[in-house]
């Protein structure tokens, strides 16, 4: 089931158990976790795209193995909070893989998100090589903490 806003996906998650958060681009997707309290989001892994099958695959790889209770799609929208191409295409991802997996899906606003997400690794000192290496997952993980952090404020 797709949930429009995190306060609705909250009502169908478990008292515990990880999510996934979720940083789709058109050539890779980024990964974060959360532990079972969800109260940190750790990026994990960059999935290099190839066609929606393998990289659903991959995505339900992961989500077994780690045993998610849900997953969290970053959703591009425009600065003026309209939705553009890239928008629809998560939704459409977002649809297709409703259809695969009982896994709850929820959708988190990442206008500025990958800007944050680079900053930080500049920050960090990360060489432009290694930023173009991590810079989706890291998103990813923003997505994941913002999420996090709204659910642990709608639970209060």
């Amino acid at each position: 089931m797709i949930f429009e806003d995190i306060s609705e996906m909250a009502g169908t998650l478990p008292a515990m158990g990880a999510l996934a958060g979720l940083d789709l681009g058109t050539k890779t997707i980024g990964v974060a976790v959360s532990d079972s309290m969800r109260q940190v989001a750790s990026p994990i892994t960059v999935i290099r795209r190839q066609k929606f099958t393998l990289d659903a695959e991959a995505l339900l790889k992961i989500a077994t193995d780690r045993g998610l209770t849900g997953l969290i799609l970053g959703l591009p929208r425009n600065m003026d909070g309209s939705e553009g191409p890239r928008a629809q295409s998560t939704r459409a991802f977002a649809r297709n893989l409703s259809r695969l997996t009982d896994l709850p899906i929820g959708y988190w606003d990442e206008r500025l998100l990958t800007v944050a997400a680079e900053r930080a690794l500049l920050e960090a000192d990360t060489s432009r090589k290694r930023r173009a290496e991590v810079i989706d997952q890291v998103a990813a993980g923003y997505i994941l903490q913002g999420a996090l952090d709204r659910l642990r404020y709608l639970a209060q």
